[in-house]
């Protein structure tokens, strides 16, 4: 169905494409990855016709209709559903001539064609998206204009999917959705019934809505089957086998490089010497793997527990006016090692909890007591433009070390995850995904007790969001977390809290339970037996979550020793390497070269069981926190 050959783009002196080619079938559901910059919404546009390819071609079928999210938000004075009806415009077009046609075959010709494209019951597949992106039966009458730009974008995104096109283009959608639009989209995508190619760093999204995984890799397109989760174990098969193949194939290089050195003098030796120059010659280079990993983010942990509870809430009410609370009812308590995630709408009042908590709104009423000494670390994404563009992350630290030593300031950066060479950029010339590394590390710098985290994901790529999931699970304090990505709900929390009708409370279910219920299914009886039932449920997971935590510290330490151990050996190999290669070695001293060769072979065997078993562990850990 489109079909992309030897496709070559270059930007700024950059190649972005270099003779890439891929091919997607009709109704696939793919998921489109790589790194932030490399190019994918690039490829998008080159689709759509906005931008001309150096070279190569992308072909569509004809009178095929692509469809995109705009890039500006719908501000009119028509109301979201007038908005989204509007968006299918042959259906908009052809009851526009309806109302105007007087031949009676154009008339019939019109319905017939009303007809096939089902738009007498387009009102209630319209309401029925917009509900599904959060938008109730009497928002939906109101103009856009009165909406922010984050639900205006919601707006944008209910009229592609209205339009059902050939081929949909959604380039990162969930980036103003909630958990809640999120799951919705992932379903409704799932049930498309045409092409879609979906750029996202959501990994549930990419797992659950598409069939194959296109990667979008140092100017070069390939395609995976299956979900993300294939993807990742597909790749990481493939760097693992391709290293052993460089490692045989330098063995064998340099073997018959020692016999060219040792024999190319010797008149009978040397046809055997001019057949392994020849050798030589033809042998092609193997691309070394390259070494995309993202470095890890930190934490800082506190100085020390608190005795539980750090937060206690009774009776309290929150908002912004004292005559109009957003939250009332509160009767919580939060303990030094709980991980909670906020569930609920966008708007129910999510964010004023957490201000509440972060201690940045004074509740109207009722009590809070909150531990002594302890320190609360408060991350949202408007705080980005807090940060001083003109100023270094290096300059940003040192500002809040000011006593601190200079290679004591750099190792605080280098925890937050930027590398060297980012350390002395200047924060407006960084990465979104760089910015809100630094504004998390800064944000932690002095080992809080409590962090709370609202939407923390939004810039980041997938590999990021690992490494911050990973952060989270190791940190020692307590976290509070706001996210539209099941995946970071599921792997950190393991308390959820449901912001909704007013107040907050505790949701005696788990994530599916929550997904269902957002759905409009039945939650089934997981959230029908007693109260103390439900208690006792929550309970035994907060345990059963603090004992996985614990259990992967040792875990975790396993795979370290793996890869010092793998990294002795290949040093072993390599001095061994060096070894062997000297020509005069078997004639000096023949029983040291068969001991070094002997001990060359198990060497390299050992290296092999050491990645294997590295192999085992990381899958091990893997495995380890998709379950908690």
């Amino acid at each position: 169905m489109l079909t992309i050959s030897d496709l070559t783009y270059r930007i700024a002196g950059r190649t972005l494409f270099d003779r890439a080619s891929a091919t997607i079938p009709a109704r696939a559901k793919v998921g489109f990855v790589g790194r932030n910059g490399t190019g994918k919404t690039t490829l998008f546009k080159l689709i759509q016709g906005d931008l001309s390819p150096e070279s190569g071609d992308i072909r569509l079928p004809n009178a095929m209709r692509i469809g995109a999210v705009a890039q500006e938000a719908p501000a009119s004075d028509a109301s979201l559903i007038e908005w989204v009806l509007a968006a299918d415009t042959e259906r908009a077009r052809l009851m526009a001539e309806a109302e105007t046609a007087t031949d009676p075959h154009r008339i019939a010709e019109i319905h017939v064609r009303l007809s096939d494209i089902d738009a007498h019951s387009a009102e209630a597949r319209a309401a029925t998206i917009l509900a599904g992106l959060g938008f109730p039966s009497a928002s939906q009458a109101r103009p856009c204009h009165e909406f922010s730009g984050g639900w205006r974008m919601r707006v944008a995104l209910a009229g592609v999917l209205f339009s059902a096109p050939d081929l949909l283009l959604l380039d990162e959608p969930t980036n103003y959705l909630d958990l809640e639009g999120t799951l919705w989209l992932e379903t409704y995508l799932a049930r498309y019934p045409h092409t879609v190619i979906l750029i996202s760093h959501d990994r549930d999204l990419l797992n659950g809505a598409v069939d194959q995984i296109l990667h979008l890799d140092q100017g070069k397109l390939t395609t995976y089957s299956g979900g993300y989760d294939s993807f990742a174990r597909q790749r990481a098969e493939q760097a693992l086998q391709q290293e052993r193949r460089i490692a045989r194939q330098e063995a064998e290089r340099k073997h018959l490089q020692a016999f060219v050195d040792r024999f190319r003098a010797k008149a009978s030796k040397a046809r055997q010497a001019q057949s392994r120059v020849k050798r030589l010659e033809k042998m092609e280079a193997i691309a070394p793997v390259v070494d995309d990993s993202v470095l890890p983010i930190r934490l800082t942990d506190p100085p020390g527990r608190l005795s539980p509870p750090i937060v206690t809430l009774d009776d309290v009410s929150v908002g912004y006016t004292p005559d109009k609370p957003i939250l009332r009812n509160l009767t919580l308590r939060i303990d030094d090692d709980d991980r909670i995630a906020l569930l609920g709408s966008n708007g129910n009042g999510k964010s004023t909890f957490a201000k509440l908590i972060a201690r940045r709104l004074d509740a109207l009423s009722g009590r809070i007591v909150t531990a002594d000494k302890m320190k609360v670390a408060y991350f949202a994404q408007h705080q980005l433009d807090e940060l001083v563009g003109s100023e270094t992350p290096v300059a940003h630290v040192r500002r809040r070390m000011p006593d601190a030593p200079e290679p004591k300031v750099r190792a605080k950066v280098a925890q937050f995850g930027l590398a060297g060479s980012r350390m002395e950029t200047p924060a407006a010339e960084l990465s979104g995904g760089e910015r809100a590394r630094l504004l998390l590390g800064l944000a932690t710098l002095e080992g809080p007790h409590l962090i709370i985290l609202d939407e923390p994901t939004n810039h980041l790529d997938i590999d990021s969001r690992q490494a911050l999931m990973e952060a989270i699970n190791d940190y020692a304090g307590a976290v509070i977390l706001i996210s539209h990505d099941p995946y970071l709900v599921e792997a950190c929390a393991d308390r959820l809290w449901l912001v909704a009708d007013g107040t907050v409370a505790p949701f005696d279910g788990d994530l599916d339970d929550y997904r269902a219920m957002v759905l409009g299914r039945d939650v089934g009886s997981k959230n029908q037996g007693s109260d103390t039932a439900a208690r006792g449920s929550a309970q035994n997971r907060r345990r059963a979550a603090a004992q996985a935590r614990a259990e992967l510290a040792p875990l975790k330490k396993k795979i370290g020793a793996a890869e010092r151990a793998i990294e002795a050996a290949q040093a072993r190999l390599a001095t061994l390497d060096a070894a062997l290669a000297d020509p005069n070695l078997f004639t000096k001293d023949p029983s040291k070269g068969t001991s070094l060769a002997k001990d060359r072979a198990q060497t390299a065997a050992e290296i092999d069981r050491l990645e294997e078993n590295w192999l085992a562990l990381s899958a091990e850990y893997e495995e380890a926190l998709a379950t908690d």
